[in-house]
């Protein structure tokens, strides 16, 4: 029997989903490079090489797949498009405990971008459930979710590991991609009215209406900003807490660092619904800009683990109000008919800051680790200027 339409229970569920399934993700993959050493591979740079290109083509092809996957669910409903996104994960992470090879990991995680995206749903799908004013509660509460799956995600792995192997790891996280699944067929109903259903134009011509739509092409700019900025961090985070602490402390001082960031950014998310009813995007997305700057500039000028923890808390706190402003604001843009696919757009940004933004930070922190934060800094400053003078 489908359970009545309630907006709460929808952004639970979604919210829930969301959470699930990006813990089962951290299950497994922070151990990766060890389950390649696994397969066969012993040499120190192939291991990372299979490692980084197993991790990037599933967003680098989520990318490009997120807003066509969004135009369907526009047409036919979200609902039956994260299910089956959820299927996807279920059936390739269980197939990766079977591989003999890092080629096919690399294969299934490439196969798996042109199904996922169900992260840009569950945003859709809770965002529509509400009335427009509790738009940024419902958006925050998916992305809270979204954040505090990958802080609880290793913890589980790093205990499970030990005891069932890292191969039974990835079974263990297609379970929780079958919870989720559970969870969405039970109970998130559609909304009773959905004039999104109606979406009949073809993806081209609501491209051309959304880029030509005030304000949406900047807060495009401003996920992709704050998402290069955001994961910045990992590539050098244990480099730069090498030279702070004796090695045998590197991995937990970095451990307890990333859960400060995840944390911290949790609560921004949470915190965004109450201040946008108090203050603007515009001045909400700046003043984030110039407090994570703020942040990363006392890491420059104290090289200590606790002013890193200090800049991580403020700037991730920082970039999670920021990024549900963002949201929020094009989410308030987008027509009927386009909801899921602006979502899905908006999405796309997120995805390439997550590609793009590690290979940048490695590039350029040859010269030194610092240049990674200062080039932070800049990009922050600049990108609150674009804001107040260009947003409306």
């Amino acid at each position: 029997m489908t359970p009545s339409f309630s907006p709460r229970r929808n952004v639970y569920t979604a919210a829930a989903a969301n959470g699930i399934g990006f813990a089962g993700f951290t299950v497994v993959m922070p151990f990766l490079p060890l389950y390649i050493r696994e397969l066969g591979v012993q040499d120190v740079a192939d291991i990372a090489l299979w490692t980084g290109l197993t991790l990037g083509a599933t967003p680098a092809v989520t990318a490009f797949s997120a807003p066509l996957w969004g135009r369907v669910g526009d047409r036919y409903g979200s609902k039956i498009l994260v299910l089956r996104s959820l299927s996807a994960f279920v059936l390739t992470k269980a197939a990766m405990a079977f591989v003999t090879a890092p080629w096919q990991l690399f294969a299934l995680r490439a196969l798996l971008g042109v199904f996922a995206g169900y992260g840009a749903l569950t945003v859709s799908m809770a965002a529509e459930s509400v009335p427009r004013e509790r738009m940024a509660e419902a958006i925050g509460t998916v992305q809270v979710a979204q954040r505090l799956g990958p802080a609880i995600g290793p913890i589980i792995g790093g205990l499970l590991a030990p005891i069932v192997g890292l191969r039974r790891s990835f079974l263990i996280a297609a379970a929780f991609y079958f919870v989720a699944i559970l969870l969405i067929a039970w109970f998130y109903t559609e909304p009773r009215s959905r004039q999104a259903r109606a979406a009949t134009r073809p993806m081209r011509e609501v491209w051309r209406d959304l880029r030509g739509t005030p304000g949406f092409l900047l807060v495009f700019t401003v996920i992709l900003c704050l998402q290069l900025v955001d994961r910045s961090f990992g590539p050098i985070l244990p480099l730069y807490v090498e030279r702070l602490v004796p090695p045998v402390q590197v991995p937990f001082v970095a451990g307890v660092l990333f859960s400060v960031a995840a944390i911290s950014a949790a609560a921004g998310h949470h915190w965004a619904g109450p201040l946008l009813e108090r203050y603007s995007s515009r001045m909400l997305i700046a003043v984030s800009s110039l407090l994570t700057a703020l942040g990363l500039a006392l890491l420059v000028a104290v090289p200590s683990v606790w002013a890193f923890a200090i800049a991580l808390a403020v700037s991730g706190a920082a970039i999670g109000v920021g990024m549900t402003a963002a949201y929020t604001s094009g989410g308030a843009l987008l027509p009927a008919d386009a909801h899921a696919t602006g979502f899905g757009i908006m999405t796309t940004a997120s995805l390439v800051g997550l590609a793009v933004s590690p290979i940048v930070a490695g590039f350029i922190s040859g010269p030194g680790l610092r240049i990674v934060f200062e080039a932070d800094i800049v990009l922050l400053i600049a990108l609150a200027a674009l804001v107040w003078y260009r947003m409306r």
